[in-house]
Formats: structure tokens, sequence, C-alpha cells
């Protein structure tokens, strides 16, 4: 079973190439598995548990949060290693069940990003380097769409409320994460998304 993980700032494209992938390989007679890193998280279930009485809430899944306090920052990085564990024992029930493949949208890489990005927001300081104690496990592909934000802001029917200097402010840590993460960049900002499938595609098509 492979895993094929892409990232990327909001709006990117991420979820629509995550969408395109699937819909191709389950033609080749693939069993794929969607995986979205934000929903699975234990701290976003107990927030929709909150929010909707255990019900849940999709559009306040998916929206990443731009501030949090020092214990909010904590937590998530006390529960990063157990959301890893249980990602792990997820894979392992989905290779018995014959699985092909998992494509993940917001992988772990962007929970880390997202870390990062807050604790740079606690008295404008700098971000630091987060590695969590349990190590990420690698994808077998992993992929990040770079885009350029204010493009972003400009070409979706429905840009980001997080605004521009959010994005761009993502965008430095996830460019960084280039040099330390095994990451294929992918840039689509003069692309539309059939030309960056197509580029996606002839990437999968290797392994």
């Amino acid at each position: 079973m492979k895993v094929i993980t892409i990232s990327g700032l909001d709006g990117s494209g991420k979820s629509t190439q995550i969408k395109l992938l699937k819909e191709y390989l389950e033609s080749q007679g693939a069993k794929v598995f969607y995986f979205h890193g934000i929903s699975f998280s234990l701290p976003n279930k107990l927030l929709d548990f909150f929010r909707g009485n255990g019900e849940k809430n999709e559009k306040d899944s998916q929206n990443s949060v731009t501030r949090s306090g020092w214990l909010g920052i904590r937590l998530r990085k006390m529960i990063l290693p157990i959301d890893l564990l249980r990602f792990r024992m997820l894979k392992k029930g989905l290779k018995r069940k014959k699985y092909d493949y998992i494509l993940s949208d917001r992988y772990f890489y962007d929970t880390v990003v997202n870390i990062e990005y807050l604790e740079s927001q606690i008295a404008n300081r700098k971000s630091q380097e987060y590695y969590p104690k349990n190590n990420i496990p690698r994808p077998d592909i992993s992929i990040y769409i770079q885009t350029d934000p204010d493009l972003i802001m400009t070409r979706n029917k429905k840009a980001p409320d997080q605004g521009l200097e959010f994005l761009k402010k993502k965008k430095v840590i996830l460019d960084k994460k280039t040099e330390i993460w095994d990451w294929i960049v992918i840039n689509n900002t003069l692309k539309n998304k059939f030309e960056t499938f197509e580029e996606i595609k002839k990437i999968i098509e290797k392994i």
C-alpha cells in the first residue's frame, strides 16, 4: 500500500488535486482511502464534538486556526504523537483490508507547519523549528504544491478568510521545509488544475 500526500497553502488546490487523483486511481481499479489530517486530529474531533454535540462540522474542521495561546500550542504538540500512533494503526487496518493507496490532504507535515506558524504569532516571535517526538511516517510520495499567495487571493471564488498576510507567512515556513522534507515541489501558480494534475500523474505513474 502506497501513501501519497499533498501539502500546500490554503487555496492552493490540494483538495482538487486529491480528488482528481482519487478518481484517476479508482478508474485504474485501485482501492483508495482518502485521509484528511486536520479532520483526523484529536483536537479537531474534540472541537467538532463541542460545536455540534458530536456531529462533524466539516466547514469548521477544515478552517485553519490563525492564532492560539501558549496552552493551545502545547496541547497540539502533546496530542500530535498520539495522532501519529492512531495513523499507524489506521494504516495497518487499511493494509489488512487490501487498500492500494492512502491519499492524504493536509498530512502531518501541514500540522507541524501550523504549529510553527501559531508559535510565530505569539508576541510576533520568529517561527522555531518543531520536530515531533515520534517521527512522522514518511509517505511513498509527498508533493508540495507551491503557489503565489497573491494569486490565491485573486483567483479563488472563495478566497481563504485568513487573509494575505497569513498565506505569506505560512508560505515562508512551507518553503523552508523543502530543505528537510523529501517533497516533490510543483509550482502551479501559472497552471490550471488539469496541467498541475498531469504533472502529478506522471510522478505517481513512476512508483
